[in-house]
């Protein structure tokens, strides 16, 4: 169960809790998107329609404590929780979606086509807080979706390779590459579990054997890990994804606690970097959206 202080400051934060373990939230670009303002940068690498996303993590917890995680993360979110039934996770969010936007309809701005379809959402981002692959049922809640006709994306740490291995495969399989070395990534990722470095690197190895869209991403904060780009070439080798995002970090939510604005590299030092990435990599430039500092490059 979720500690009560925990649940309350999560609900203050406009998440709506989902069964024991999973949660729901209202992605600022669904906000956007439903007033005709823009789109997050997923609609246009990828294709998918903001305003149709469920924002939502099967599982509140994580062993990694990121320092430039925005969510609260200090203290464990779950104490002997059993898994959920993946069917009661998927209908508990949808209908906590649909409560969380039936307040937008009132408002002059809102597209109401837009409104109305987002009712019914056909895509889920498995990303909103905590680690998914915590979930021991992340493959049975990813087979669930499919049979809904929704597209999945998938973020995982890379923490539990053994749930990747007999995985169903989501629309989109994210693993996040946070450091170019295992030295950087015990200080930027925090790793709880010991051997964190051969089990990141173990899920590298295995997503090549997916055939869905596999990415990766690099979260990039100033004065912590944008350095040593042949080091992140050879993981990224390793994995051989079909593209990689570059990704600015963002100075919101709790990671404030813990960095400096500073630490928020501009998007033009997040070119720059991918520049060097690609250079190293033989990937090409294929996009960008500037007001999410994120690069998009191609294999």
């Amino acid at each position: 169960m979720i500690p009560a202080e925990l649940k309350r400051i999560l609900e203050r934060q406009q998440y709506r809790l989902a069964g024991s373990h999973s949660a729901v939230k209202i992605c600022s670009w669904t906000k956007k998107a439903l007033r005709d303002e823009g789109f997050c940068y997923k609609q246009k690498f990828y294709g998918i329609e903001s305003h149709r996303c469920l924002q939502m993590t099967p599982w509140l917890d994580c062993p990694n404590k990121c320092t430039y995680c925005w969510r609260m993360m200090e203290e464990v979110m779950l104490k002997n929780t059993k898994a959920d039934d993946p069917d009661e996770i998927i209908e508990s969010c949808i209908d906590s979606q649909r409560r969380l936007l039936s307040g937008f309809k009132g408002l002059g701005k809102v597209n109401l086509r837009k409104w109305k379809e987002a009712q019914n959402p056909n895509q889920a981002a498995i990303s909103l807080a905590g680690e998914p692959a915590m979930y021991p049922r992340i493959s049975g809640l990813i087979a669930e979706f499919g049979k809904r006709k929704f597209t999945t994306f998938l973020v995982t740490n890379g923490q539990f390779p053994d749930r990747l291995e007999n995985m169903a495969e989501p629309t989109n399989l994210y693993i996040s590459l946070d450091a170019p070395d295992e030295k950087t990534y015990k200080s930027v990722d925090r790793p709880s579990f010991p051997g964190f470095w051969l089990r990141l690197n173990k899920s590298l190895e295995l997503m090549k054997s997916f055939s869905c869209t596999k990415v990766i991403r690099l979260t990039m904060v100033r004065g912590l890990n944008m350095t040593n780009p042949k080091g992140y070439a050879r993981l990224i080798e390793k994995a051989s994804p079909d593209f990689v995002e570059v990704k600015g970090y963002m100075w919101v939510g709790f990671s404030r606690k813990r960095l400096a604005k500073e630490n928020m590299p501009s998007h033009g030092e997040v070119r720059e970097f991918s520049e060097k990435i690609a250079k190293e990599t033989g990937y090409g430039y294929r996009d960008e959206q500037k007001e999410s500092r994120v690069v998009l490059l191609k294999k």
